[in-house]
C-alpha cells in the first residue's frame, strides 16, 4: 500500500474515494480513529492508501478531476 493523500479536510477523502471507486481502484483510509480521538478539530491528518500498482493511475484520476495532492 502506498500513500496517495494526507489531509485534514474531512470532505476531501470521501470525494477522492468515490472518484477512485468509479475507476475500480480500491482505497483504504488510515488514522481515522486518531482523528476521532483528537475531537475531530482537524489537527491530525488522515491518510488514504492505494495498492502500489494503482498509485500512478490513482494520481491521474485525481489530476483529471481537479483534485490537488499538494494539501
Amino acid at each position: 500500500m502506498e500513500e496517495l493523500l494526507r489531509t485534514t479536510d474531512i470532505t476531501l477523502i470521501p470525494l477522492v474515494r468515490s472518484l477512485l471507486q468509479e475507476e475500480g481502484i480500491d482505497s483504504f483510509e488510515l488514522d481515522v480513529n486518531m482523528s476521532i480521538l483528537e475531537g475531530s478539530i482537524g489537527i491530525l491528518p488522515r491518510r488514504l492508501m492505494v495498492r502500489s500498482g494503482d498509485l500512478n493511475r490513482a494520481r491521474v484520476v485525481l489530476f483529471e478531476n481537479g483534485v490537488s495532492l499538494d494539501r
